[in-house]
């Protein structure tokens, strides 16, 4: 409902955007934004070995783990490994059909925000198990798969978590708790809680490099913070 004043700013909501373009396409955009967004990065460190006769079997285990595309490695000067896994994110997704009700949305009376938590799903199945994109794909003489970027027979849509103008990250939606907590004459949910845990899919891939861009863009404004450091170490 507007507020009256012309010059609030306006609220950029996050969204999950499928990466690509594919049938039927894959967007929900967040009807309130996440008040928490857990952020999290794990490493492994793996020592040197302390024999001579061990160089090789160390050698040969960090040749094996650099296959894990999971994992970015770096070795320290003294042969230390360090395993850094990839950023995991995990929040809750609130949808609520209450302020649609009243405004007499059509669909949202006839189905709440079951709409909504479909399409949550789907992102997590697999592209090609689609009956209405086969079906689509058929009516405009296509494959069903001649519409996306990635094995849609194997694997799930690759999903974009749109979180501001310095965040468009590739992720992978690992787990998914879906709470409905209320119903509508007809059972079609009207309430629910989403809390979803993502992997974000590091590499040579576009929206992560301008999501790492930016990350390095806001390293270098924290510069200007530079001066802090003296009172770290000349106390004031």
């Amino acid at each position: 409902m507007p507020s009256g004043f012309s010059n609030q700013p306006k609220i950029l909501r996050g969204a999950f955007v499928e990466f690509g373009i594919s049938l039927p396409p894959l967007i929900v955009v967040f009807q309130f934004n996440p008040v928490l967004i857990t952020r999290t990065r794990t490493s492994t460190i793996t020592p040197p070995p302390a024999q001579k006769g061990d160089a090789l079997r160390n050698l040969d285990f960090i040749s094996q783990v650099k296959g894990d595309k999971s994992k970015l490695f770096k070795v320290r000067l003294d042969g230390t490994t360090v395993a850094v896994a990839q950023e995991t994110l995990s929040f809750d997704i609130r949808l609520d059909a209450t302020d649609k009700l009243n405004e007499g949305d059509t669909i949202t009376q006839e189905f709440g925000i079951a709409p909504q938590l479909a399409t949550l799903e789907l992102m997590m199945l697999p592209k090609g198990q689609s009956l209405m994109g086969e079906a689509l794909s058929m009516l405009i003489g296509r494959a069903k798969d001649a519409f996306t970027f990635v094995d849609v027979a194997a694997n799930p849509p690759v999903i974009l978590f749109v979180w501001g103008r310095k965040k468009v990250m590739p992720v992978e939606i690992k787990s998914m708790t879906i709470k409905e907590e209320e119903f509508s004459t007809d059972l079609n949910p009207i309430r629910a809680t989403a809390s979803v845990q993502l992997e974000v899919i590091e590499g040579p891939n576009a929206p992560f490099l301008y999501t790492k861009a930016m990350k390095e863009v806001m390293s270098l404004l924290n510069l200007a913070n530079i001066g802090d450091i003296a009172n770290t170490i000349v106390p004031g």
